[in-house]
């Protein structure tokens, strides 16, 4: 199958993590398939992130536009749709970009529209087998996807493994003259840094990530206890900044900070994609939930079942023992 995009998140010369996990779901979906990957931008950096795709993917199509320097679905969508070939099959990754550059562009190609997928089956003829989880991740559907017109799919951070090989040696075929005379009524104007805390959790190695589970905010002093004990950062789900019990600084999700440790604890976490989707890297995570239905479980390396009140002083207790 030669028709099968992947759309390349990237920043600062470096690829999004979510590039080679589009790589490894292509493969994984459309066994055979030898995607081509799609990358837009300006300049050293996107040059830089091109040649880095290169090592994974066999083709890599750049468009270099100074309007492109900071992504916007609205140059986007019409630039695609002139590029793609009819009955292609694009894949995007399920952030605040793809949301926003997905729907359009399945209706510029005339394909189907497929959001926020978390597993599937390879395609058989036409049809792919998909599964997307609804109701805050407590209910899968199944999903079958008529190909035949193609589809515009977003995949959500994390479901897919990242296929790291980066053995293609591949070449970046300039398409930059194509990306000419775009025009767009919203333009960047600046990006703001998020307020400073007193840590950077983007930096830590090791979290402890605390969620609505705690229950009451006299609680959080048993699991500030606990990431000490660990060696830990402490960190948050968004009620838990809602409810003003930790700052900002310290919350995790799309609407947060994207942290990138090597191992993540998260304490009474539903797993909604906005907080998975700003958890990178692939960390060992260690998920404890009442809920054995909780869809954190279906990301974690570790899943218990238990109360996080019960477990975790006596994790405390043992992690200072030894």
């Amino acid at each position: 199958m030669d028709n099968v995009f992947a759309f390349l998140a990237h920043a600062g010369g470096r690829l999004d993590d979510s590039a080679l996990e589009l790589l490894g779901a292509a493969r994984a979906l459309f066994p055979g398939a030898a995607p081509i990957a799609l990358a837009a931008g300006s300049g050293a950096s996107l040059d830089a992130a091109c040649q880095e795709a290169a090592a994974s993917f066999a083709e890599v199509w750049k468009f270099d536009q100074e309007a492109l320097a900071y992504p916007n679905a609205e140059l986007l969508r019409p630039l695609l749709a002139r590029v793609l070939p009819p009955g292609a099959i694009v894949l995007l990754p399920h952030s605040t970009l793809g949301m926003d550059l997905g729907p359009g562009l399945s209706v510029k190609l005339g394909a189907a529209y497929l959001p926020d997928v978390v597993d599937g089956a390879a395609a058989a003829g036409t049809t792919l087998e998909a599964v997307r989880q609804e109701f805050g991740g407590q209910v899968s559907s199944h999903v079958a996807c008529d190909l035949s017109a193609g589809a515009v799919v977003t995949l959500r951070s994390g479901a897919f493994k990242a296929d790291a090989s980066r053995s293609a040696a591949g070449r970046v075929v300039d398409r930059s003259a194509e990306a000419a005379g775009l025009t767009a009524r919203r333009r960047f104007l600046e990006r703001v840094q998020a307020e400073a805390g007193d840590i950077d959790i983007t930096r830590e190695e090791v979290l402890v990530s605390v969620g609505r589970g705690i229950g009451d905010k006299e609680n959080i002093a048993l699991v500030e206890e606990l990431a000490e004990a660990m060696g830990a950062a402490l960190c948050c789900s968004r009620p838990i900044v809602d409810a003003k019990w930790l700052e900002k600084p310290r919350q995790v999700g799309t609407s947060g900070q994207t942290v990138k440790p090597k191992v993540y604890l998260a304490l009474g976490i539903s797993g909604s994609f906005q907080h998975l989707g700003g958890i990178k890297g692939n960390p060992f995570l260690v998920a404890v939930n009442k809920n054995p239905k909780a869809p954190i479980f279906q990301a974690a390396s570790v899943g218990i079942v238990a109360d996080l009140l019960e477990l975790v002083p006596e994790l405390t207790e043992r992690i200072r023992k030894g």
